[in-house]
C-alpha cells in the first residue's frame, strides 16, 4: 500500500481503526514501520520491517505446509493478471479515429461490455482466490475487498473499477504485491 493512513490499514486488514493505530505504534516502536507527515505521508514499512515480514511469511508458509499450494495458485493468478491488465486497458483507453484515446465513459454501451467482462473475470478470480485463501487464510480478506469494489461498480460507482483507493484494480494490485512478498518473488 505504500504510505497509508491508519484507516486504510484498518480497512485492508478488516480491523478497527483503533486497533490498527495501536498496532502501527507498536511496530513503529520496534522500528518496523515509520510515520511520515504531510499530504503524501502516512504509515510505511521500513527496510527492517520488510525483512521481518519476509521471515514471518516464509515461516507461515512452511508451518502451514502451504508453499506448494500457494505456488500453484499463483501460476493461475498470473494468467488472470494478464487478462485483468487487458481489461483495465480497455476500461481506460478505447479505439479512436487516429488510434487509442482515453475512455471518457460517455459510451454506456462500450463501458457496459467492459463491465460485463469484469464480472466474468471476477467469477474466475473467485476460484483462484479460494485456492489462495485456502492455503493462507489471511488472503481471504482480498476476496471480501474485491467483492465490495465490484458491488460498488455494479451500483454505478465506476471509479471503483480503477480510480478509487479501494477500487478493484488497487485491491488486485495489493493482492499481487502480497503474493510476491509471500512467495519471495522479486518484482
Amino acid at each position: 500500500m505504500g504510505f497509508s493512513s491508519a484507516g486504510r490499514v484498518a480497512d485492508a486488514a478488516g480491523i478497527s481503526a483503533d486497533d490498527a493505530e495501536d498496532g502501527l505504534i507498536a511496530l513503529a516502536q520496534a522500528g518496523l514501520v515509520t510515520h511520515e507527515r504531510g499530504a503524501f505521508g502516512g504509515w510505511g514499512v521500513t527496510d527492517a520491517g520488510k525483512l521481518v515480514d519476509a521471515e514471518r511469511v516464509a515461516g507461515e508458509l512452511d508451518a502451514e505446509g502451504a508453499r506448494g499450494v500457494l505456488t500453484e495458485a499463483y501460476r493461475r493468478f498470473v494468467g488472470l493478471n494478464s487478462e485483468f491488465l487487458d481489461l483495465c486497458s480497455a476500461w481506460q483507453m478505447r479505439a479512436g479515429g487516429g488510434g487509442p484515446v482515453i475512455n471518457d465513459h460517455e459510451d454506456a454501451g462500450y463501458d457496459g461490455v467492459v463491465l460485463e467482462r469484469l464480472g466474468d473475470f471476477d467469477g474466475r478470480a473467485v476460484v483462484v482466490l479460494g485456492e489462495i485463501s485456502g492455503a493462507v487464510a489471511r488472503f481471504g480478506r482480498y476476496r471480501e475487498r474485491l467483492g465490495v469494489a465490484l458491488g460498488r461498480v455494479r451500483g454505478g460507482e465506476i471509479g471503483y473499477v480503477a480510480d478509487e483507493l479501494e477500487s478493484y484494480h488497487h485491491v488486485w494490485f495489493q493482492l499481487h504485491e502480497d503474493l510476491l512478498v509471500t512467495l519471495g518473488i522479486p518484482r
